[in-house]
């Protein structure tokens, strides 16, 4: 590596040239997490109304999380390509969607959904965020933080449909089954990973790591940690805690606000779950990961303290209020814009921490783990929406107390391997 460059911590880069087509890597790369949105966020607001459906979409879950994890560790060391990679994804995401609109009960939806469809999100969400993360090592936070909002409100068209016409609803998740081909087919022939050590030419490595304004919100790790060094830190398992309570309770707000009925408030909150990641990441470079974090969480709090006082509003006053709830009074919507905002930007903000705590050259592997965390926030969905079946309110009452409980601990968060007389 005759002509590489080290910064100030010893860490290499290899500057060249920035193809031309890096752009639109990252569009194919955000279409692809679109094209999978329909079988987190559809499934969830219009197929898991009862135990069955519960099952199944926790079961996606757990696959989902755990597919992301071997891929990346094959796609880092070249032992299965990224083309390879999503091609399969490609096709285990259409068998995913296509089996969605079999019966809850049937062997194939569970093989078909559950198994396949999970593995195939999972091979997606890993690859593209690793592609995209490795295109842009300037600012990998941000721009992954804009494709993982896609992962997030790509449901919105299908919702929509299936709003508008509920008896359609089979043949809208037949037609996202075939675009799903289509966009990640597409994305798997033009995705590539750069060479190792990649930097843009046109951004000074040595400057962008002596970055005084960006140090102060964004510090960087003290060393570079591998998966084994990060598991034997206090950090990653809060990491992976913080993960799982708010993404049970991000999936399980999608469950009650569809079931309220009002398909308004539903789109809402799903497209400010995806929206609301970009934006996020903005405001951490300002402010700081961990402030944004808490602030995320708190509105995710908020939101479900909105959200069961409008349903125990609707279910005191009988009928009359139940139609109101339905049809999307203050306080619902109120609730879902909360919950919306704080129920996907955490996914990003804790990807960036990741980073930011345990170094970049084995980010990508160290976040699976802390994502494969996601396993447990699935069946703690299940859990909360089979308990929202009968008491709704003391559900939100829960899941209210998941998303505070992390963001009270969020401020004791620190870089691993800094002494422990530097204040926080």
């Amino acid at each position: 590596m005759e002509n590489a460059v080290r910064d100030w911590r010893g860490r290499s880069y290899l500057p060249g040239p920035v193809p031309a087509d890096r752009t639109r890597m990252f569009w194919l790369a955000w279409g692809a997490m679109a094209a999978i949105s329909p079988l987190q966020y559809g499934y969830a607001a219009l197929l898991a109304k009862e135990a069955t459906g519960l099952t199944l979409l926790a079961v996606w879950i757990a696959c989902q999380a755990a597919g992301a994890l071997p891929a990346l560790h094959l796609v880092r060391r070249g032992r299965l390509g990224v083309r390879t990679s999503l091609a399969a994804g490609a096709a285990l995401s259409f068998a995913g969607l296509a089996a969605a609109t079999l019966p809850l009960s049937a062997p194939g939806a569970f093989v078909g959904y559950a198994l396949l469809g999970g593995l195939g999100a999972g091979l997606v969400y890993g690859v593209c965020g690793e592609v995209v993360s490795a295109w842009y090592p300037e600012r990998p936070a941000a721009r992954v933080g804009l494709i993982t909002g896609a992962f997030g409100y790509g449901a919105v068209p299908l919702l929509v449909w299936a709003g508008i016409a509920p008896a359609a609803t089979s043949t809208a998740f037949l037609v996202a089954a075939v675009v799903a081909l289509a966009v990640i087919g597409t994305a798997a022939r033009h995705l590539r990973l750069p060479p190792a050590l990649w930097w843009p030419e046109d951004v000074d490595p040595r400057s962008h790591a002596l970055d005084a304004a960006r140090l102060r919100t964004t510090p960087e790790a003290a060393r570079q940690f591998g998966p084994a060094q990060a598991l034997r830190t206090r950090t990653l398992p809060a990491l992976a805690l913080i993960l799982t309570c708010a993404g049970a309770v991000s999936v399980f707000d999608v469950i009650v606000v569809a079931g309220t009925g009002s398909w308004g408030a539903l789109a809402v909150l799903v497209a400010l779950n995806g929206a609301s990641r970009s934006v996020a990441m903005r405001c951490s470079e300002l402010f700081g990961r961990r402030r944004v974090l808490a602030a995320v969480l708190t509105a995710l709090a908020i939101g479900q303290v909105l959200l069961a006082t409008a349903l125990a509003t609707s279910l005191a006053t009988g009928p009359a209020g139940a139609g109101a709830a339905a049809a999307g009074g203050p306080l619902l919507w109120l609730g879902a814009v909360a919950a919306g905002l704080g129920g996907g930007a955490f996914y990003p903000l804790l990807a960036s921490l990741v980073r930011e705590f345990f170094g970049v050259e084995r980010a990508g592997e160290i976040h699976a783990v802390v994502y494969s965390a996601k396993a447990l926030a699935g069946a703690g969905a299940a859990a909360l929406a089979l308990i929202a079946l009968g008491t709704p309110v003391t559900a939100l009452a829960v899941a209210a107390a998941l998303a505070a409980l992390p963001a009270l601990a969020i401020p004791r968060l620190r870089i691993p391997g800094l002494p422990a007389t530097i204040p926080l």
